[in-house]
């Protein structure tokens, strides 16, 4: 059965979202204006949770300071209004990826040319039964994408798993890296609307890979980066990472007897 796509409810929110974000660009170019938009609103998703002193202060002088350069908090709310609106309507998409192409942000000297949806969901169909074999195995798994761009391939993820019953905010862990800070923020935006648990790093992935004990605690580098989603801050990947600590901690003093 072919699962049904709702398109009609996403022209609206897109169209809606262009005539804000149009009126914003009288004076500015367009590049400042997405640039700030992201920022702001993932420094919003991320500080109702993560409340680290010195982070959580960081990212709300930033956030002051997009909100400014924007005219205020509500052409922000009206943007991220569209794009909560759109998400709700239909998951089966790379929403703000589109938006960034059609708007021709992307930069080919980065080489950011966004893989299309259909093709992201096709390679999520071959690999899901993988995914669904370790969490049979071990309760969770996880999955990564090295060169996220604004995540669609985990959003395909997200949708495929879904699709096959698989609670994958409670089983899946999504790592992300991008060393460009604006997609890979626009990727974290979209993977904390579908509720995904996990963390987008901003830095070169060949340079400066995200690294850890496991990858439930990563090592946070210099020159790194990162974003934790609000579902990472759960209570069931609180209490995983509370129990694989004590694995490890087990594992360590086995191997020095």
């Amino acid at each position: 059965m072919t699962k049904k796509i709702v398109t009609q409810p996403i022209i609206k929110s897109e169209k809606l979202f262009l005539d804000v974000f149009n009126s914003l660009c009288y004076s500015r170019n367009a590049w400042e204006v997405w640039a700030d938009f992201i920022t702001a609103t993932a420094c919003s998703l991320a500080n109702t949770v993560d409340r680290s002193s010195e982070i959580h202060n960081e990212r709300e002088k930033e956030y002051a300071k997009c909100i400014e350069r924007l005219g205020g908090v509500d052409n922000v709310a009206k943007l991220f209004a569209c794009v909560v609106d759109a998400v709700e309507e239909n998951s089966e998409q790379d929403f703000l990826g589109g938006l960034f192409m059609k708007l021709n942000l992307n930069n080919h000297w980065k080489g950011q040319f966004f893989t299309p949806y259909c093709v992201c969901r096709t390679m999520a169909a071959i690999t899901a039964d993988e995914i669904e074999n370790k969490i049979a195995n071990n309760g969770w798994a996880s999955i990564s994408d090295p060169a996220c761009g604004a995540g669609a391939t985990l959003v395909a993820m997200a949708n495929v798993l879904k699709e096959h019953n698989v609670n994958y905010q409670n089983h899946v862990l999504f790592v992300a890296q991008d060393i460009d800070r604006v997609t890979g923020l626009m990727c974290y935006i979209q993977l904390s609307l579908l509720g995904c648990a996990g963390y987008v790093v901003i830095a070169d992935t060949l340079c400066n890979p995200a690294t850890g004990k496991t990858v439930l605690f990563p090592y946070e580098k210099e020159g790194q980066e990162f974003w934790y989603t609000p579902m990472f801050s759960s209570d069931i990947w609180a209490y995983r990472r509370k129990y694989n600590l004590m694995d490890l901690f087990l594992a360590n003093n086995t191997n020095k007897k």
